[in-house]
Formats: structure tokens, sequence, C-alpha cells
């Protein structure tokens, strides 16, 4: 019997910033919505008439595509005075289908201010904007199908804007300078093949509200440091970034190192990712709850990344003894495991289920493992993933699963949204759906902690997102 066409349908969902620890001061957050959101369609179409009805159907095979060729280019060769802070044009962010990033947001900088719209990336450092161009993505409403053209910044014309010194401590190619006073120069390569960005640093501000984003606060001048990308390569030229990129790594470099030193917020930042929305927030300088499970990262000092260690896991009741590292990434889609690790669970998944196995186009879904069912009530979820962190807590995955519906709408099937990777391991943005995640950065510890993360109305209300608007 020929298999129906099959879409799948599953909720990519975005982040929101819940249940603060304060610190002293304020918190500053932001809005996020993905791309493919029936809110971001809605807004794109009515605030600037585009035609959305090309982009892919939230879970259709074209929408998980779509993320999949998202996730093997972002991995390519292998895959304090305030205690939180959003953006001051807005709590919200999206993603945009003809972007190459998972989440964007429009941040402000300069004086007088240029809005931005950047992307959002934890497994980067830097935060850079494309100015002084000799070779950068366009910027033309044009050339993304969009109805805004985007801005670029120039430090020359910024009335607080301040070259950044090659005798500075933040200046890595110090062996490229003549001398001490030259502007530092930089050259960041990224995973993507042959995608890197260069230019100079400065200085300058950034302006962020104290709060949650639901009410008007006082605005904070922050002063930061950014690189002026005068030329890019790679995907960078394919619209992955045309705006620029807003790294959240570990690195001094990055803002959320910045804004601590500076004693503007705590050295942490949090992100909530709702099971069954497509809205959140982002905050920096949260630290959590008290009553969140914790594990430690596991800092490699030459290259220092989000990655925790995995003592065990269960799948359903079955134990498997394993001992492995994963880098908790909220710019990958799906999750991704280490061949042996990848086959113990999947294996022990797969000898639990009653189900029949379904069989489908690996062209157009990209999942190894997936089944036949009618209802969702049929399915057994009694395989629950669990894995069991240094320190002792446990992580359960709220919903591993894709389903899978024909034309009609009917439901046909289900996938394990687990992929294969040659080396490393990563979590996904899809395992942490329904979890409130804080990178704690002065103690070096990631935080979990269940979720509703459905945004309050009055806090989620839609700012305007340019200048202009």
């Amino acid at each position: 019997m020929e298999n129906p066409t099959l879409s799948l349908i599953c909720h990519t969902i975005l982040l929101l910033s819940l249940g603060f620890r304060y610190s002293n001061g304020q918190s500053y957050s932001l809005q996020m919505y993905h791309k493919f959101s029936h809110e971001v369609k809605e807004w794109m179409t009515s605030r600037h008439g585009l035609d959305t009805q090309t982009w892919p159907m939230e879970g259709s095979n074209e929408y998980y595509k779509t993320l999949h060729h998202h996730d093997s280019a972002r991995h390519g060769r292998n895959l304090a005075e305030y205690s939180s802070l959003t953006f001051a044009e807005g709590n919200e962010t999206i993603e945009l289908q003809q972007l190459g990033f998972l989440f964007y947001t429009v941040v402000q900088v300069g004086t007088p201010n240029v809005t931005l719209l950047v992307a959002l990336d934890t497994g980067s450092d830097l935060f850079w904007v494309p100015c002084d161009c000799q070779q950068c993505a366009p910027t033309s409403a044009a050339s993304y199908g969009l109805e805004i053209n985007l801005q670029t910044y120039s430090p020359s014309a910024s009335q607080t804007s301040k070259p950044v010194t090659c005798n500075n401590t933040l200046c890595d190619l110090q062996n490229q300078c003549s001398k001490s006073s030259d502007q530092c120069p930089y050259n960041v390569t990224y995973l993507s093949e042959n995608t890197s960005t260069a230019g100079t640093l400065v200085e300058d501000v950034l302006y962020l509200i104290p709060g949650d984003g639901s009410q008007n606060g006082t605005v904070v001048k922050a002063p930061i440091t950014f690189g002026c990308g005068s030329v890019q390569t790679g995907t960078f030229l394919e619209a992955a970034a045309p705006n620029g990129l807003l790294g959240l790594g570990i690195e001094p470099i990055s803002v959320p190192t910045i804004l601590h030193k500076s004693g503007i917020v705590s050295n942490s930042f949090s992100m909530c990712f709702p099971a069954n929305t497509s809205s959140g927030r982002f905050a920096f300088g949260d630290k959590g709850s008290s009553d969140q499970k914790e594990t430690p990262f596991i800092i490699n000092k030459l290259h220092p990344t989000y990655n925790i260690g995995v003592q065990e896991f269960y799948v359903g009741n079955a134990l498997v003894k394993t001992q492995f590292q994963a880098l908790f990434d909220t710019g990958t889609s799906f999750t991704y495991l280490a061949d042996s690790v990848y086959k113990s669970l999947t294996s022990n998944y797969h000898l639990q289920t009653q189900d029949t196995p379904l069989t489908i186009d690996r062209s157009s879904v990209p999942f190894e493992y997936c089944y036949n069912a009618s209802n969702r009530q049929s399915i057994n979820q009694g395989r629950k993933i669990t894995f069991n962190f240094n320190g002792g807590n446990n992580f359960s995955a709220i919903q591993p699963l894709v389903f899978l519906s024909d034309v009609t709408g009917k439901l046909v099937g289900y996938c394990l949204a687990v992929l294969q990777s040659s080396s490393i391991s990563i979590i996904g943005q899809n395992f942490m759906a329904g979890y409130q995640i804080v990178f704690d950065r002065d103690e070096l510890k990631l935080g979990w902690k269940e979720a509703d993360c459905e945004c309050p109305l009055k806090s989620c209300s839609r700012k305007r997102m340019f200048v202009g608007e």
C-alpha cells in the first residue's frame, strides 16, 4: 500500500523567561517568536504586507527539512546593578524564514541609535554588526522578500562610538597591530563551512530597559564592545545574519560577560521554551529560582562552551550506563547524539514500542525511528527519556516525539526526534521544550525547571519592531 503524503506536526518553540531570581536591581529581558509561528506570519502580513503563503506550514515536510538543513549548516564540520534587562526597542524577537539562524531580536546601538535585527547565538561569543562594508550581505527589503530595509551601523555617524585599541585586553589579534594605539582588528571563523566575519572592534552604547519588557522603564545605555564587520564570507553573505549576530558565549568579549563586568547585571541569562506555543523571552541577569535543578558546566579552557556531563540515561524502564558530554545549544532545532549513544537510546526505545514501523522517505523526514499510530492516546507514553546529569539531577525530555499526518490532517504516525551525529552530542531545542533553562556563568552551572512559559498578555503585548513603524 502506498504511503500517504506526510506532514509533520510539531510545535517548535520560542524563548520565555519566568520566575527570576533577582540580585541587586532590575532585570532585562526580551520576547521571542519562531520564524514559522502563526504570530509572526500574522505580523509580517498585517504590518509589512509580506505574502507568507509560501512559508512552510508548521510541521510540514518542508518545515522539518528547513530546520534540519539549518542544524547541518550550523554545525558544519562537527555538528549586579540590575538583575535582568531587555532591549530598549521592545522585548520581542522573531525568526524569519528568509534568514538562517533560529532566533532574532531587535537591538539599538549608537547615538543617534540605529535599529538592527540581529541573530542570537549561544554557540559563539562576539556581537558584530555590518558596518563600513567592503563585503556584506545586502540590506534591501527585496533581497529577503521583506517590506522593511535593514539598517547598518557606522562608527563615524555615532557620537558615542570609540575605537578599541590594540592594547585593550579584549583585543585578541594584538600580533597584527603595528603599534598599541592602532584600532584592534578581529576575525572570527564559524563552524559553517567558509563562514567568517572580519573588521575592527568598537565601543558604543546598547540600549536596555530594566524589567521584563512589559513596562516602560529607565533606559540604560550600556557601554559594550562589538565588531564593526566590514567583510563577511560564507553563509553570512547568504542571509544567515545580514544585520549582525549577538553571541551569548562564555568568553570575555560576549555581551553577557561585558554587562556583568560593568556591574549592570549578574553573570547569567535564562531562556524558557514553551511546549505548545511559539512565543517567549530571554533575560540578561536571571539566575533562575531556588528550586530549580542544576548541573555543572564542563568548561574546556581552550574553547569554553555550554557542555554538561551525562552519567547514565533511562529509556522507559531500561537503564543505560554510559558517560558522555553534550552541548546545550538553543540554536540547534533537534537533539543529536554521537553514534554509540544514539544506537543505545534508539534501540532501547524501539524494543519497547508495540507500534509497527512506518516506512517513510528519509529525504523528506530526517528521523530514523517512525511508527504507525491512529491517535495520540494510543501512543505509549511510558518510554520516557531521562538523562542523569553530573551532580545527580535528572532531565527528562517532556516531548521527544514529532507527529505525522496525511494531507487531510489525519494522524498516521510519529517519530522519535533524535538524530545521529558522527562525533558530538547536542541537546537541542526540542528537548528543552517545557523548561526554563538558566545559563549561570558566574557559578558555571546549568539550571532547569519545568515551566508554563505562556507569556502573560500584559507583558507580551507587541511593541514596535522598527524605528518609524
